[in-house]
């Protein structure tokens, strides 16, 4: 009998050693996954929440150095984060086209990438660096020179018009773009320039 009674707490011994080792392995793959890091969205003002790894980094700006006169008929919009001034321009049979004006430092790429990304908003193929002084023409409001253009392509299927002028001032660059349906902003082309001729440095 005695044997007998060794061999069953033998086996019970190595059945608890085994549930044991169980145990720990099953354990070792309970740890939870480290959170993914999150991106936030160019200009978010909010902090990052506890355990991100990216901080929120606003996309800058230029400054506040210029103003402007609209059209009376222009109907001034919220800014948001990334413009200085918004306007919607309204026509007949509740058309609307937008006015955007914007301002980043430095000379953002250039004029002609900057053109050419203008171009892909309406559908049209990039123009080369010979081909500027053939779209480009000029607007001078005092001392500030700009650089306009007007293209006319499509956006998602419809006959769409950008009116776009480029202001280089010392250390950024702004960007006056009007652009909606084609009549409507072609027939604002004048007021489009006056507006360009109503930009002033601002009063300090």
């Amino acid at each position: 009998m005695f044997p007998r009674a060794v061999a069953t707490c033998t086996l019970l011994v190595a059945a608890c050693l085994i549930t044991g080792c169980k145990d720990r392995e099953i354990a070792t793959y309970r740890a939870p996954k480290d959170p993914a890091p999150t991106m936030p969205l160019p200009g978010a003002a909010s902090a990052p929440a506890a355990g991100d790894t990216m901080a929120a980094t606003a996309v800058p700006t230029g400054s506040d150095s210029l103003s402007w006169t609209a059209p009376a008929t222009w109907t001034a919009k919220a800014p948001g984060a990334m413009r200085k001034g918004s306007f919607a321009v309204k026509g007949d049979g509740g058309a609307e086209a937008d006015l955007s004006i914007t301002a980043f430092p430095g000379d953002t790429g250039g004029l002609l990438a900057n053109l050419n990304r203008w171009r892909g908003q309406v559908s049209l193929p990039p123009l080369a660096e010979g081909q500027l002084d053939g779209v480009i023409e000029h607007v001078d409001a005092g001392a500030l020179h700009f650089e306009v253009v007007d293209f006319v392509g499509s956006a998602k299927g419809t006959p769409t018009r950008l009116l776009g002028a480029v202001l280089s001032r010392p250390g950024e660059t702004w960007f006056f773009k009007l652009m909606g349906p084609d009549a409507l902003v072609a027939g604002r082309k004048d007021e489009f320039t006056t507006f360009l001729r109503s930009v002033k440095e601002s009063a300090k």
